[in-house]
């Protein structure tokens, strides 16, 4: 029986374990993607106490930071099958085996949400990709487009940049959002073109890949934009799926719902990161909220074992 089950790898559920082996709690962490998606960014430069330093970085860092209190806390590179509440503790389904929890802390994040157009299910993979780090290599001067008007969107052209020939910024509304250093970047930068108050309609290829998408109105004269690849940063969909299974309270947007406690509908489990439904998500928040979970997790268990 542990004290607590943090489901997510990610730096959320990295701060978590930290503070929960702080608090003398027996934890597991369980995750499939060690680090988080956050490892797939080159650059953060807004997690307090560093400058720059790449995703991957991060993460490592408090990863090892967790690991200085191996003693209480264990991990797993896994994934839990399944989840359910009996009597007043957790059972979760991991592999062939089940572990009890006194408590979860559910770190779980999102995942991007796809690009649903004709073509998009042809070319997956094949010049149609949603991490500009893994594969923007492959397009050395090259052309290629990014849909998408958020910071998230603008730091995957800067990335496209450093490779490509010719990086198009394709977004539905006038004006992209980036955060402001991020706006200046792109602004300087030669490579990039934003298209506005444009949406790709099908994208087309041939064997090779992609070779152009349609957009739903002119750019210099016509409609067909040729590419040799796209890529996608229309936003993320939360992985809640386990913790609706048993119950636990989710917004329209399918985001878990939380206090400032980090606390949920369900007493004894608690929700942290890009998988709640707060407003602003940020590497530093999921933090802080994974922090404000094992802590709940901690007086949960004090105050019921008296």
């Amino acid at each position: 029986m542990y004290d607590t089950l943090i489901i997510g790898a990610g730096v959320t559920g990295y701060g978590a374990a930290m503070y929960a082996g702080r608090l003398g709690l027996k934890a597991l962490l369980v995750g499939e993607l060690p680090g988080g998606t956050i490892t797939m960014t080159d650059r953060v430069e807004n997690y307090p106490g560093f400058s720059k330093l790449t995703g991957q970085e991060l993460a490592d860092n408090l990863r090892k930071h967790a690991e200085d209190y191996k003693e209480f806390i264990d991990f797993r590179d896994d994934r839990v099958a399944s989840l359910e509440r009996k009597d007043n503790h957790f059972i979760a389904e991991i592999g062939k085996e089940k572990i009890e929890a006194k408590t979860v802390i559910f770190a779980t994040g999102t995942k991007w949400r796809e690009l649903r157009v004709p073509g998009h299910d042809e070319f997956k993979n094949k010049g149609v990709h949603y991490c500009a780090l893994c594969d923007g290599f492959f397009y050395r001067n090259k052309d290629v487009a990014i849909v998408g008007g958020s910071d998230s969107a603008a730091k995957d052209a800067l990335v496209l940049a450093e490779h490509a020939k010719k990086v198009y910024i394709i977004y539905r509304k006038e004006k992209i959002r980036p955060e402001p250093p991020n706006m200046k970047r792109i602004e300087k930068n030669g490579k990039i073109e934003i298209i506005n108050n444009a949406n790709v309609l099908e994208i087309k290829g041939d064997k090779s890949g992609v070779t152009s998408v349609m957009l739903d109105r002119d750019f210099n004269g016509s409609k067909e934009l040729r590419l040799d690849g796209l890529f996608i940063a229309i936003g993320h969909i939360a992985l809640s799926e386990l913790a609706k299974s048993i119950g636990v309270e989710l917004n329209e947007k399918g985001e878990i719902k939380i206090n400032r406690k980090s606390e949920t509908n369900i007493p004894g489990f608690f929700a942290a990161g890009d998988v709640v439904d707060t407003h602003f998500k940020q590497a530093i928040t999921g933090v802080a909220e994974g922090v404000l979970a094992a802590y709940g997790a901690y007086e949960y268990v004090k105050n019921n074992e008296g």
